[in-house]
């Protein structure tokens, strides 16, 4: 019997347990050493081998969706905008990709533990409904729909984790409505970036630790391309639709030159933005200032000490220790996570990009239209 990533033998009668792919072959498999079993000894190898492999996790390299699930995820997150909902995302994990394949919505819920625990026993139910009639029921992620981009926030963060602990790999789906009645799919899938996971799950945001991992805002998350997988029948049907249709609903909204609305909102939640971001700054600087005044004290404190000790070895008296643990002044004082600050200048550097992509495709718009009208 052999564990999943260790494996406990006996040499000498005394139990020891290492790592199943540093164990010798013939450890392992004594008979091996027989010349009858000398052509086994490559399968034992080959099967060392392929566990040592499995250990390695293969990184995700794409997301690949099922067309009929982002237009499930489209319905959703449009009959409630503005307000936000949520659903659970199902599929198979197979090797650098994750397969998406189904997936349902969660009902709206309102803060009550009774109606949480009717939402996880909804959720169970779905996945028993989905098992029964033979679909995918592995839980690979969940998706949500968000305003102007605005999902950089703890609480996305908390549920990430939550789901690490009982899935390897998961993915979040963000959807935005309003970014989409622009003229594009505004859909992405993110993930937590390995190296954030770690400092997360010790709650240690510190300059120092940050410098050390050599982390920044901008690898908190990380985004993984989408592809889109449909059936032949579905490929062949849209096949057959396009000389019918050749200019569809999102052809016009591109043309659309109201912008107004769309770069206004964009604004106010950049303005936003930068005051929370002034208010974390003011929380660093009173924390500076607060250590400077600490450090102050402390030389005062000590030079006050060897004063003292001077006086009492001139006396003949012991001298008093330099260091006081229970003076509130060598106290250390906390310093405040920088975990929110990377958050709102995540949300800061969204807000900018979908600005900058708008207000670009509006000149390419306007100067279109004009030509139009020379013409």
């Amino acid at each position: 019997m052999f564990a999943h990533q260790n494996v406990t033998y006996v040499i000498t009668g005394i139990p020891w347990t290492a790592p199943l792919w540093s164990v010798d072959a013939y450890v392992l498999f004594p008979f091996l050493r027989n010349e009858k079993f000398r052509g086994v000894e490559t399968m034992a190898r080959s099967f060392l081998q392929a566990v040592a492999t499995e250990e390695v996790a293969t990184p995700l390299r794409v997301v690949q969706i099922e067309g009929l699930v982002i237009l499930k995820i489209i319905k959703h997150c449009k009959e409630f905008s503005p307000a936000l909902v949520t659903g659970q995302l199902l599929g198979l994990d197979v090797g650098s990709v994750l397969e998406v394949t189904n997936c349902f919505p969660f009902p709206i819920q309102e803060e009550d533990e009774e109606i949480e625990a009717d939402g996880a026993n909804y959720q169970l139910e779905m996945m028993r409904c989905l098992r029964e009639v033979n679909v995918d029921n592995n839980t690979v992620g969940w998706y949500q729909s968000t305003m102007l981009g605005c999902f950089q926030t703890v609480e996305l963060i908390e549920t990430f984790m939550n789901y690490q602990e009982n899935i390897r790999r998961c993915v979040c789906i963000i959807y935005d409505p309003s970014r989409s009645n622009q003229g594009a799919l505004a859909l992405k899938a993110l993930k937590l970036s390995d190296s954030f996971m770690d400092l997360y799950r010790n709650n240690n945001f510190t300059g120092e630790k940050l410098r050390e991992k050599n982390l920044s805002w901008v690898d908190i998350f990380e985004e993984i391309p989408i592809k889109v997988s449909n059936s032949a029948l579905i490929s062949a049907f849209m096949t057959e639709l396009e000389p019918d249709t050749p200019v569809t609903q999102g052809d016009y909204d591109r043309l659309q030159l109201s912008t107004n609305p769309f770069l206004e909102r964009n604004m106010e939640f950049l303005i936003e933005c930068m005051d929370d971001l002034s208010m974390e700054q003011q929380k660093f600087q009173f924390y500076y200032r607060s250590q400077s005044r600490q450090q102050a004290q402390q030389q005062a404190w000590l030079q006050k000490r060897r004063d003292e000790n001077k006086a009492r070895k001139a006396a003949g008296e012991e001298p008093l220790p330099e260091e006081d643990p229970a003076n509130p002044i060598f106290k250390p004082i906390p310093e405040p996570p920088r975990l929110e600050s990377f958050l709102i200048t995540n949300r800061i550097a969204n807000y900018c990009n979908q600005i900058n992509g708008v207000t670009g495709q509006s000149f390419n718009r306007l100067y279109l239209t004009k030509a139009l009208h020379d013409n």
